[in-house]
């Protein structure tokens, strides 16, 4: 890629948003601040992005918002969507900003937006800022993420502003700068579907078609077609959540990407014990995006969208709906399967059978019953024990049965262990730490323990010598119960 210098306007972002109707977007450019400090920049995703500069005040200023030439047209992008069950017909970028596309080596193109980076006609009552705590939380844990091979959004940079932030208290602000395949979400959909509008409707979703799934666009009903590609995506993308511990804590529609990445990491956590019931937002009072209810709900947000192209899915709605259902019922028989296939890589076993199911989640309960965290234990199974405690006489007969499970592959378990430490993580980003290197950033400007963290969990499976503060769980009093989304 090509940058010329500043007063040259170089402007390396394409922007096809801009080929659909403008009621999608709107054009404004982020607001100036007067003391950007470049934190972070992730110069592994820039190269993956094409994107080579070394100039660190052009990337500064680029990603404070600080430079954007005269005839960049930047946008906000409107959506609707259901939070906690209830629709919101406008919601929209409120304090984020689309500079545009990158194109990968492979043509691959993928969106880069500023996060925090001031008012749009979306903000409602927000001051559309960020907190510099969270921008780091969504930087650490999306990394981290990324190092697990959970589909996932990326951060390119981190950027403080030098200005205050005003929620509970007054914190200091950040922008991150995220990356993602696109910001298509449900609730792109959803707000299509209230304009009531069937042109507007097929340019999005032919426009999310050739960016996301080409290979289908010359199927005899492509728009059928696109539900299931989504629905295949987020059944992957549940499965690897679940496999992980992770809750994500706000599945709200307009959280859930059309291409199946992790977005927007609010109320986002890795479990330490494993404990279903498990809410990490302080607003989710009810439980409703506890860690067990995350396939449900990725269903439930999945028939959302299947409402809102209904009218292209056939032209008599009687039979668009039949056809709907029919691939909204797979649902959980697909997202079983792909759950099954990676739990049963964690505990050794290649290829699933219908009776392993049984044993996974025995485990599973043996592991809340005992108040086990949840990563160490499937890094333990990697050395043949669960815990240190030998006369837990379930926890021996389950040990037992397994024995006998993985010696039926007729493989050595040098060989078993090897594959599942490839899959079984020693370290996560856990919330106690995140902490950590949150409050060393605001209160002593200390970057250093960011820069320690991203070091680890971006190579989670291999160990560390004087690992014990990574792989420690918390003590009792720094334990982290709530996490927040920083709006």
């Amino acid at each position: 890629m090509n940058f010329q210098n500043k007063n040259n306007q170089f402007w390396p972002f394409s922007n096809s948003y801009l080929s659909l109707p403008n009621v999608f977007f709107e054009i404004l450019k982020p607001e100036k601040i007067k003391n950007p400090k470049l934190i972070k920049y992730n110069k592994l995703l820039s190269q993956e992005l094409n994107f080579n500069i070394e100039d660190t005040n052009l990337i500064k200023d680029l990603f404070s918002g600080n430079y954007i030439p005269d005839k960049a047209k930047t946008i906000a992008l409107a959506y609707s969507g259901h939070q906690f069950g209830n629709f919101v017909p406008n919601l929209g970028d409120g304090r984020a900003i689309l500079l545009g596309e990158l194109a990968k080596q492979d043509g691959t193109l993928v969106d880069v937006q500023l996060k925090g980076s001031g008012k749009t006609k979306f903000s409602r009552n927000g001051d559309g800022k960020a907190p510099l705590g969270p921008v780091i939380r969504e930087y650490i844990i999306s990394e981290a993420m990324n190092a697990l091979s959970i589909p996932t959004t990326r951060s390119l940079a981190i950027v403080s502003t030098g200005e205050k932030v005003f929620r509970e208290k007054t914190l200091p602000g950040g922008i991150l700068t995220r990356s993602a395949s696109s910001h298509l979400r449900v609730g792109t959909f959803q707000f299509c579907q209230i304009l009531n509008d069937q042109n507007k409707l097929k340019k999005l979703c032919d426009f999310t078609i050739n960016r996301h799934f080409p290979h289908i666009k010359n199927k005899k009903n492509p728009y059928l077609e696109l539900l299931i590609e989504v629905q295949e995506n987020q059944t992957y993308l549940i499965s690897r959540w679940m496999s992980a511990g992770f809750i994500h804590g706000v599945m709200n529609t307009d959280n859930t990407s059309i291409s199946g990445e992790t977005i927007d990491f609010g109320p986002c956590a890795f479990m330490d014990e494993y404990n279903p019931s498990t809410v990490f937002s302080s607003i989710d009072f009810n439980g409703r995006y506890s860690f067990s209810n995350q396939p449900g709900i990725a269903q439930w947000n999945i028939a959302r969208f299947a409402e809102s192209i209904l009218p292209l899915i056939n032209d008599d709605e009687k039979i668009a709906i039949s056809q709907a259902n029919e691939i909204i019922n797979e649902y959980p028989k697909i997202f079983k399967q792909k759950w099954l296939d990676i739990m049963g890589k964690k505990i050794g076993i290649e290829k699933i059978q219908t009776s392993d199911e049984i044993l996974i989640n025995n485990l599973l309960n043996i592991m809340s019953k005992n108040h086990l965290d949840f990563t160490i234990t499937f890094r333990n199974l990697c050395d043949k024990y669960i815990t240190n405690e030998n006369n837990n006489s379930e926890i021996n007969n389950w040990k037992n049965e397994w024995f006998e499970r993985i010696n039926k592959q007729g493989l050595e378990f040098k060989t078993i262990s090897t594959n599942m430490k490839k899959i079984n993580p020693l370290y996560i980003p856990r919330n106690h730490l995140v902490e950590k290197v949150i409050n060393e950033a605001i209160n002593n400007e200390n970057y250093q323990p960011l820069e320690d963290i991203l070091e680890v969990i971006n190579n989670p499976y291999s160990k560390k010598i004087d690992d014990i503060f990574y792989t420690a769980t918390p003590n009792p009093d720094e334990r982290v119960y709530q996490t927040f989304c920083g709006t």
